[in-house]
């Protein structure tokens, strides 16, 4: 099975920064999702949580992901990157199932 979203090389190692921190509780798993609201009408969630029996859990570069099977739909496909600029740092979606996009990029719409 195809994995439902995609980690670029630099998203992996940020990733794996944060979980090598000091006092990171390794029972959680990385969560890729969405939730309702910001300016577009839907926000992408990018945390480490608890999975879920509602949670559908497959693995990037050995690091446990999961996602709320509800939240497929919207994500089947989409790229995660990491940006290390002076204008733009953080985690980057790009989703091939968003019809428009905000300036912040962390906003879309179905």
């Amino acid at each position: 099975m195809t994995n439902p979203v995609t980690l670029t090389a630099g998203a992996v190692a940020e990733i794996r920064k944060l979980m090598a921190a000091d006092g990171f509780d390794n029972s959680q798993v990385l969560r890729v999702g969405v939730k309702g609201g910001g300016c577009s009408g839907m926000t992408y969630v990018l945390g480490f949580d608890q999975q879920t029996d509602n949670d559908m859990g497959f693995e990037v570069e050995g690091i446990s992901c999961v996602m709320d099977k509800a939240h497929q739909i919207y994500l089947y496909g989409m790229l995660v990157d990491w940006q290390d600029g002076l204008n733009n740092r953080g985690f980057t979606f790009k989703n091939p199932n968003a019809s428009s996009t905000c300036g912040c990029g962390t906003s879309f719409a179905v």
